[in-house]
C-alpha cells in the first residue's frame, strides 16, 4: 500500500479526497499546516505528497521548494488556483505535477499512480535562482520580469511589489499585447469569479501604474481597454520615465 502525506487546510477536502484515495489502496496522512508539514513527510517518508497552495505558516509553493532538495518522491500541487502564472512556478519549485481540485476523482487517481509508477526520482535539481530558466524570465524594453525570483526591475531600479500586484503583472506580461478582462484575472489571481461590482483589479491596476511610472492620466504601459479590460502595451518600456 502506498503512503501519501496531503497537506490540506480545509477539513471537509481533505477528507474527501483522503477518503477517495483510501478506497484505491492509499494510506493517506492529512496535514493541515503548512508550517508543519515537512516535519510530518520526514517521520512518515510517504511514497508521494500532495500540496494545497492556500496553507497557514507557510504556502504549498514554498513547502514544495523547501522540500525538493531532501524529498525524492514525486510531489504534487493539488489547488484551487487555476493560473498559468501558479503552475509555471510549482514546476520550477521542483513540483512534478499541478492538478486542479475540480478535476474529475479518476482522473486524479490516476495521474497519482502514472507518478508512483514513474518511480521515485525528483526533478532535476534546478537552476540557481541567478540563473532563472527562459520560461520565467520576461523583458519589455527595460523592464524584466523575473518569475522565479519574483522580482520586477525598471531600468536599473528594482521595483518592490506586494505578491498579489506582482501575479497581477505576470498575468498582464505573459499576454502582453492582448486584452485581458476583469474576470480573467480575478478568476486566475484568486480563484473567484468576477460579479461585476468587485473593484480590486482596478485598485491594483491603478497601483501598478503608479510604481511602474505610467502615466495616471493617460496610461501608455497597462492601457484599458473601454468595456474590455486590460492591455500590457510590449513596446513601452524603452524609457524609465515618461
Amino acid at each position: 500500500m502506498n503512503k501519501i502525506v496531503y497537506v490540506e487546510d480545509d477539513a471537509e477536502v481533505g477528507s474527501l479526497i483522503a477518503g477517495w484515495l483510501g478506497k484505491h489502496d492509499f494510506d493517506v496522512i492529512v496535514e493541515p499546516r503548512g508550517d508543519c508539514a515537512q516535519a510530518v513527510i520526514a517521520e512518515q517518508r510517504p511514497d508521494l505528497v500532495l500540496l494545497d497552495i492556500l496553507l497557514p505558516g507557510k504556502d504549498g509553493m514554498s513547502l514544495c521548494r523547501d522540500l525538493r532538495p531532501g524529498y525524492t518522491g514525486p510531489i504534487v500541487l493539488l489547488t484551487s488556483l487555476d493560473s498559468d502564472m501558479n503552475h509555471v512556478l510549482a514546476l520550477e519549485m521542483g513540483a512534478n505535477d499541478y492538478i486542479l481540485k475540480t478535476t474529475p476523482p479518476p482522473v486524479l487517481l490516476a495521474r497519482v499512480r502514472l507518478h508512483l509508477r514513474q518511480g521515485t526520482s525528483a526533478p532535476s535539481p534546478r537552476e540557481p535562482s541567478s540563473s532563472p530558466s527562459s520560461g520565467s524570465l520576461l523583458h519589455f524594453g527595460r523592464l524584466s520580469i523575473d518569475l522565479f525570483n519574483r522580482e520586477v526591475t525598471l531600468g536599473e531600479e528594482v521595483i518592490t511589489l506586494s505578491t498579489a500586484d506582482f501575479d497581477l503583472l505576470w498575468q498582464l506580461a505573459t499576454h502582453a499585447g492582448h486584452t485581458m478582462d476583469r474576470e480573467v484575472l480575478l478568476k486566475a489571481l484568486r480563484g473567484v469569479s468576477y460579479d461585476g461590482m468587485d473593484r480590486s483589479i482596478d485598485v491594483a491596476i491603478s497601483r501598478l501604474r503608479k510604481k511602474l511610472y505610467d502615466n495616471a492620466l493617460e496610461p501608455f504601459r497597462i492601457k484599458t481597454v473601454r468595456n474590455k479590460g486590460y492591455l500590457l502595451a510590449p513596446n513601452a518600456w524603452e524609457r524609465v520615465h515618461r
